[in-house]
């Protein structure tokens, strides 16, 4: 199936052929149609499934068809958990609206609210808003969301993970009863079906893939090692193979600042990404690491969600996620579009219990090896605090975790 089989009008086709696309992939042939008859869409998409282009294209061609009168009002609101999914999405929305008359804007916290909010009352017919700077505006009556038709909830497991279930009712006491509803999820887990059902509106569910599979572009396997020797093996293995741009993941904004700064002590170009950092110091790393100023980028899971890194080669665990759905979307940085890549985990003894629950969400033995200077203990036991924290370690744990911390990651 081509692009040209979807329905979409000749303006949205030749964005499309601008951007060098001539085929759909599974989320944009399943959903795009269903969008366009103007159904809620429930759907299942990993990152790099081509997602952002399945909701924005049928989006982008409802709103042109539809007149909206001299003074612009915001009819479609896009929902993203993090400043760098929303400023991508943006960025998407724009290059697809290029040959259409519609205007559209961002707005996220750790920035100036003047511009975004002089935007928005020039009129735009489309916003793309993390909760928190969406409510703040809100709040100040600097936009109203009385007349929007489309919402479309992107990577809604992540916002529930980053604990914004409370933002996200208080948004939806805001809309209008009648509109159209999109969500978009890794995952279709019980708290993600949850919240559909208090939002959509007898819902098509449409998923590409079984949600807890893997890129089988992905080569995936793990290096065990004692946690005192990580950093120096993480280092050696990036320095034998000449890797230019890795991707790595930390538990913590903590660890991600301690294994940047010994990379660097290190002489390997290496910058971090968390909450804690502004927004200017993130733009410049990530804009550093596509153009191979910086080799290596250290992130924690929040601050990596939405980054769009073509044909990233590797991606590094230097530490595995307590979450096992988490490990899903840090592989699925790399072997995007058909590319190969390479997924590394470092796993210490106090790591075992969490490889075990990934291993079984994705429903696979992951390989592993050891690395000649770098055995670790076979004596080793895992940490009294660590082992009691990992018996009682569920989900909701989890994300109790992070709501606990939201004012640091609220975006």
């Amino acid at each position: 199936m081509k692009f040209n089989d979807l329905g979409l009008m000749p303006s949205l086709l030749k964005a499309v052929n601008d951007k060098g696309y001539t085929d759909p992939s599974p989320i944009q042939e399943k959903a795009i149609p269903l969008i366009l008859k103007r159904k809620d869409v429930l759907a299942s998409a990993q990152t790099g499934t081509g997602k952002t282009a399945g909701f924005t294209l049928p989006l982008l061609q409802i709103l042109s068809k539809q007149s909206n009168s001299n003074h612009r009002k915001i009819r479609a609101l896009i929902l993203t958990p993090t400043r760098e999914l929303a400023a991508q999405i943006y960025d998407n929305v724009v290059e697809y609206s290029n040959y259409l008359q519609l205007r559209s804007t961002v707005i996220f916290g750790g920035v100036n609210q003047k511009p975004q909010v002089s935007k928005i009352r020039n009129g735009i017919d489309i916003l793309i808003a993390t909760p928190g700077r969406l409510l703040d505006l809100e709040n100040q009556r600097l936009l109203s969301l009385r007349n929007i038709e489309i919402l479309v909830l992107d990577e809604a497991d992540r916002m529930l993970d980053m604990g914004f279930q409370r933002d996200i009712n208080k948004i939806m006491n805001l809309l209008p009863s009648k509109r159209q509803n999109l969500l978009f999820s890794a995952t279709f887990s019980k708290e993600i079906k949850r919240l559909a059902k208090g939002i959509l509106n007898n819902p098509v569910m449409v998923e590409t893939s079984p949600q807890n599979t893997t890129v089988e572009a992905i080569i995936q396997y793990v290096y065990k090692v004692d946690k005192s020797k990580k950093s120096s093996l993480i280092i050696q293995l990036i320095k034998e193979g000449n890797w230019k741009q890795v991707l790595v993941f930390t538990r913590t904004k903590h660890g991600a600042n301690n294994l940047c700064k010994k990379m660097i002590k290190a002489d390997i170009s290496a910058a971090a990404i968390h909450g804690n950092k502004s927004q200017g110091a993130r733009t410049r790393a990530l804009a550093g690491f596509k153009d191979g100023t910086v080799e290596i980028l250290v992130a924690t899971d929040i601050a990596a969600r939405g980054l769009d890194i073509p044909l990233l080669p590797h991606v590094i665990n230097f530490e595995l996620p307590n979450i096992p759905e988490d490990y899903v979307h840090r592989i699925g940085r790399t072997g995007r579009a058909g590319a190969k890549g390479e997924a590394i985990s470092l796993v210490c003894v106090d790591e075992k219990q969490y490889l075990k629950d990934i291993e079984k969400l994705v429903n696979l033995r992951i390989p592993s090896k050891i690395k000649q200077g770098f055995e670790p203990d076979p004596n080793a036991v895992p940490e009294p605090t660590k082992q009691k924290n990992r018996n009682n370690f569920n989900r909701n744990k989890g994300r109790s975790n992070r709501n606990k911390k939201r004012k640091n990651y609220r975006k």
